[in-house]
């Protein structure tokens, strides 16, 4: 008996299916981003957690073996050398991945980034720098993405859905918050201005790259803030206070920051030497202080301003540490370091300012993030994430005034304003933040 064949989809059947996505034009958009974010989102995730784990790895090593600082200067060669020989395409680390959301026609992210940041992260702190791990993580997410642009047949304006969606990702799992990392991927790239067509991937891929990262068993720092005290006219202007002060603090960061790196490049015209002589001033600087506080992450630091008081000077150290060895060309993040200074400085405020030390020192750690980063939403999510919903009002405060007091500055000089922080710098619009500087 003749096996009776099954009959494909009826024309009628695939007409309708087609006036259906086109009814709903969401569903496949839907169902292709969901694909890919959940493929992009355990690649990152994965990567995070081997980062994650290799750089407490290299902290506790170094910090168990005091010594190897002495050899920073060597690293930072190490690192010089690797950049100045092999990746010269990808020295311009998070401003590259911007660049390449704002144009997504350009050539692809170097997938040769992904290593070059990881090994040079991983040196920067063996040895002793004073670096994050926030740009380490976004380089090694938009590396990776990239490669599947075209595989997945992606076209120029998904191409920037995607990178977002990589930045989203690896920022979300790299601190363990995924929504504040979805959100950064929407907010960083444009002062102002949030992708909203991005949305969707973005926190898929987050929450995917945060599941995947506690999957691997990668650890993430917990914070608390002890006392938060109840709303009130005198304490929202506590908050404002403490807020304009961590916004000028950003802004002293960014420009600074800036402006040593350009000593650098103009003083050392051989690019590996600078993070050489880099070298020898942070580990000279850490033999005549005697201490290993202001070198790495400082992550014990940060979890000491919440709940004891600390030389009103740490921010400042700390700040000076970690521009030097920034600027002169070791790799890493800004942004814990930023954290540090940021805690320290709202412990600092204590001092003066009447609202519980834990609550400053939390204020501190995002705003002073955000007024460096112009991210001041991705900053209040951050926070409730981290310390709970009880401090949001005061977080908030913090993080927008800091946003509005840091000006047009940036650690991302490729930074767009897609809208500025006050009508009288209209004409700022569409301008990148390194070409306000340089006027």
């Amino acid at each position: 008996m003749p096996v009776k064949q099954q009959k494909p989809f009826s024309k009628k059947t695939v007409l309708s299916v087609k006036l259906f996505f086109r009814k709903y034009p969401a569903v496949p958009y839907i169902l292709k981003w969901t694909f890919i974010s959940l493929f992009i989102g355990a690649c990152i995730g994965s990567a995070s957690a081997g980062f994650l784990i290799s750089l407490d790895w290299a902290t506790d090593f170094r910090e168990s073996h005091v010594w190897l600082i002495a050899l920073l200067p060597a690293g930072g060669f190490l690192v010089g050398l690797l950049y100045h020989y092999f990746g010269r395409e990808a020295e311009a680390g998070n401003n590259l991945l911007i660049d390449a959301i704002h144009a997504p026609k350009k050539p692809p992210v170097p997938f040769r980034m992904a290593p070059l940041i990881y090994i040079g992260t991983i040196v920067t702190h063996f040895f002793g720098g004073s670096a994050g791990r926030e740009g380490t993580a976004l380089q090694m997410a938009g590396a990776i993405a990239d490669r599947f642009s075209k595989p997945f047949r992606l076209a120029a304006p998904d191409r920037s859905i995607l990178l977002i969606s990589a930045i989203a990702g690896g920022f979300g799992s790299v601190f363990g918050t995924p929504i504040a990392g979805a959100v950064f991927g929407l907010e960083f790239f444009m002062t102002g201005r949030i992708r909203y067509n991005a949305i969707f991937p973005a926190f898929i891929t987050a929450i995917v790259a945060d599941l995947i990262t506690k999957r691997w068993q990668a650890a993430h720092t917990h914070y608390h803030i002890d006392l938060i005290p109840d709303i009130s006219l005198l304490h929202i202007l506590y908050a404002i206070i403490a807020g304009a002060l961590f916004g000028l603090c950003a802004a002293a960061f960014s420009k600074v920051m800036h402006r040593m790196g350009a000593v650098f490049r103009s003083t050392i015209a051989y690019p590996p030497l600078r993070p050489f002589v880099g070298g020898v001033i942070v580990a000279l600087a850490v033999w005549a202080i005697g201490t290993t506080k202001y070198i790495g992450l400082g992550i014990p630091t940060i979890v000491s301003a919440f709940d004891q008081p600390l030389p009103a000077y740490d921010f400042a150290l700390k700040m000076i540490f970690t521009i030097v060895t920034l600027a002169a060309g070791f790799k890493g993040g800004e942004v814990t370091p930023l954290f540090f200074i940021g805690a320290t400085l709202g412990n600092a405020l204590g001092y003066f300012i009447p609202l519980p030390v834990g609550l400053l020192a939390g204020m501190g750690f995002v705003a002073v993030f955000a007024g460096a980063t112009n991210t001041p939403v991705a900053c209040s999510i951050m926070a409730i994430e981290l310390f709970g919903v009880e401090c949001g009002v005061y977080v908030s405060i913090a993080c927008v005034v800091a946003y509005l007091l840091s000006g047009h500055n940036s650690i991302y000089g490729k930074q767009m304003v897609g809208e500025p922080k006050h009508r009288r710098f209209s004409n700022y619009e569409g301008k990148r933040v390194n070409e306000l500087r340089e006027k």
